[in-house]
């Protein structure tokens, strides 16, 4: 475990390291698009200096992050989709379990576009959704659109604060990303279902 921990962390410091690179923007591209379907540690470690260091380009950062992201999505979709075919539907079957995996999938089909939109935008693991909407075969079009939405709305964000208050404002991001992500979303929600009933 010590040993994972101190993987991760050297990591981290190298993708801060990788930030401030001529060559930024690539791996900017690389980690965006690796995050969402094995990589552990979020593009946002790279955003935040990059938008600090090059507040004119902000947006192109995002955008890049954002394309990346997405397509990167993909790739996850398509590991949950291949590797059920080959691994997890054999010892579903030969446990008699199909049953319940196909309550689960409908369950997904009803609420995915929400579940990809929430896992998008929070720092709930991107990479867990995109492979399991591959598993149940979420219609493409949902995942694609909850997607851009999602990932967009989130480095489009930090990018914004970042711009307009600077430097400040990573310490506040580092602290509170996540909570803040959280809230929005749970204000988003909450503001769809009072529309419904008042």
């Amino acid at each position: 475990m010590q040993y994972f921990h101190n993987l991760v962390h050297k990591t981290y410091d190298k993708m801060l390291s990788l930030s401030a690179s001529k060559n930024a923007m690539i791996f900017l591209f690389i980690v965006a698009f690796a995050e969402s379907s094995f990589f552990p540690i979020p593009p946002d470690v790279m955003i935040i200096p990059m938008v600090l260091a090059m507040p004119d380009k902000a947006w192109k950062i995002a955008g890049l992050a954002t394309f990346a992201s997405v397509a990167g999505g993909f790739f996850g979709y398509l590991i949950g989709s291949c590797f059920f075919d080959l691994i997890a539907k054999p010892i579903l079957d030969m446990y008699n379990a199909m049953e319940k995996f196909q309550e689960f999938e409908e369950y997904y089909h009803l609420y995915g576009a929400w579940i990809v939109f929430i896992a998008g935008l929070t720092p709930f693991p991107y990479k867990i959704i995109t492979i399991a909407s591959g598993v149940v075969h979420l219609d493409l079009v949902v995942f694609t659109v909850a997607s851009v939405i999602a990932r967009g709305m989130r480095f489009f964000l930090v990018a914004w604060l970042l711009k307009k208050y600077g430097a400040p404002m990573k310490d506040f991001i580092d602290k509170n990303l996540g909570w803040l992500s959280v809230l929005f979303v749970v204000l988003l929600i909450g503001g769809f279902w009072a529309l419904k009933y008042i």
